[in-house]
């Protein structure tokens, strides 16, 4: 249950029956244990006084909200997650149970892999939530993040240009950028706690168009996203707000900023911005999360949180490291952020920690192999196996790297059937152009140690050069 949703708003609480039933399902909620099944015991008591419709309605939200995140009980959290949107469309000024009902049935939806029934309802919410600009941002992010996940980028991509376009109309105070004209009247808004004037290009806009410039290189449309990025880091740059506000969007920024330059190979080129990030991100781990709070609820929106930044600005840093050859400065940095990954996962169940664990193993694995420490490597494999094993989407986005990098292990211990058998298998699991590529040269060596394999190899020549075929995710 949500913060919000435990406490009765003003126009209910002139119920006592509602406001006991209500006290006494929070505070099984939040017994050391939970107490969940008293707790949905309480709110299911609700329904026996035949409460008005708002009432009815924010229960049944609560209710589903209780059983998705506490229960495995999907069936019956998804019945009054579908109650609660049903009723609370026909009440009128109800728009936080509206479309908290639609972006959490959504999510249920898509972990029961109903993704067809997940978009469409997102896109009636969207239609609809135009006049409240904090969950229209919301719904408009939840389905692009749909559409990623399936690996639709240009239709995610739409969603963001859209969500940019009605960040800069409605003119979120997160926000804020550049100004090309003087302000010609003032209102209420125009004003930050502690009398903070940002320019009128709104924040909302700048996490929509880097959000699409992070999708734009994913499908590696380099001519797009230059200057996308040239637009943001104007807006960056120039917006007077939040200071962790401002120093997240810059750590957005400066993040692909560093990609794109890796991407491209420019390894020296990429020096100062990563200069630059390292300290942005010690700059924000000296900020306290509560110093300004923004007056707009649209505004309530963040990247990441800063600890999960921190271990970013590692990740990125071992890649560059990786590329430039610096194994040891590799090695030290990645050992920072394992330990700090361990320490944050005791208390975070964020998936995003597990991937930017398998990325950074990844990294270490392979320069292990080339620094010959050939039983850490197993050892570090193992370890991407175990973390893939609790996560199938994890799996199926590193599946084809985990066999390349057994592949490479087999090579180094030359066992070469075993390494062309795991190469083979990544080859048939990849559609990224570059990874396929490796795995062809690897595999083209393996060909050429083992004799007689000519044939092999001139076939493996054929697909190399028609390789720019792969749809790129």
């Amino acid at each position: 249950m949500a913060a919000a949703a435990v406490v009765a708003p003003q126009a209910e609480a002139s119920e006592s029956w509602y406001l006991a039933l209500l006290g006494f399902a929070e505070h099984f909620r939040t017994s050391s244990p939970p107490k969940i099944r008293l707790c949905v015991h309480c709110l299911q008591a609700v329904f026996q006084f035949k409460p008005p419709q708002r009432i009815e309605a924010r229960t049944h939200l609560q209710l589903g909200s209780v059983l998705y995140h506490h229960t495995k009980n999907s069936e019956l959290a998804r019945q009054h997650l579908e109650k609660a949107w049903f009723i609370s469309q026909q009440i009128p000024q109800f728009e936080d149970v509206k479309f908290e009902a639609a972006s959490l049935l959504s999510e249920l939806y898509c972990r029961e892999n109903s993704v067809d029934s997940a978009k469409p309802l997102l896109r009636k919410a969207i239609q609809i939530s135009q006049q409240t600009p904090y969950w229209h941002c919301r719904l408009l992010f939840q389905l692009a993040q749909l559409h990623t996940l399936e690996k639709d980028l240009v239709s995610a991509c739409d969603l963001l240009g859209v969500g940019a376009e009605y960040a800069r109309v409605v003119g979120s105070e997160y926000t804020r950028g550049i100004t090309l004209e003087p302000r010609q009247e003032s209102s209420p808004t125009d004003h930050l706690p502690g009398d903070r004037r940002p320019s009128p290009i709104w924040h909302a806009q700048a996490l929509f168009l880097l959000s699409k410039g992070m999708l734009l290189l994913m499908e590696r449309k380099l001519q797009e996203v230059h200057p996308l990025l040239t637009l943001c880091g104007q807006i960056v740059e120039n917006w007077q707000g939040n200071p962790i506000q401002k120093e997240s969007l810059r750590v957005f920024f400066l993040v692909l900023q560093v990609t794109h330059y890796l991407d491209a190979g420019q390894v020296k080129s990429v020096k100062p911005c990563l200069k630059q990030l390292q300290q942005c991100i010690q700059t924000i781990s000296t900020l306290h999360d509560d110093e300004i709070l923004p007056s707009n609820p649209a505004d309530l929106f963040h990247w990441l949180p800063k600890e999960h930044m921190c271990v970013l600005v590692y990740l990125v840093t071992v890649m560059h490291s990786m590329q430039a050859g610096y194994l040891e400065k590799a090695q030290k940095y990645t050992d920072k952020a394992l330990m700090q990954l361990e320490k944050l996962k005791m208390l975070d169940s964020s998936p995003i920690l597990s991937s930017f664990q398998v990325i950074l193993l990844e990294h270490i694995i392979m320069c292990r192999l080339v620094t010959g420490h050939k039983a850490t490597a197993l050892q570090e494999i193992s370890q991407v196996c175990q973390l893939c094993q609790q996560s199938p989407r994890l799996f199926s986005n590193h599946a084809a790297q985990l066999h390349t990098l057994l592949g490479l292990y087999c090579i180094s211990v030359n066992c070469m059937d075993n390494a062309e058998a795991q190469f083979t298998t990544a080859l048939r699991l990849t559609t990224h152009q570059e990874l396929w590529t490796f795995i062809v040269t690897n595999l083209a060596s393996v060909y050429i140690r083992e004799g007689n394999r000519h044939q092999e190899v001139r076939t493996l020549y054929k697909n190399t050069c028609v390789s720019h075929r792969f749809t790129l995710h």
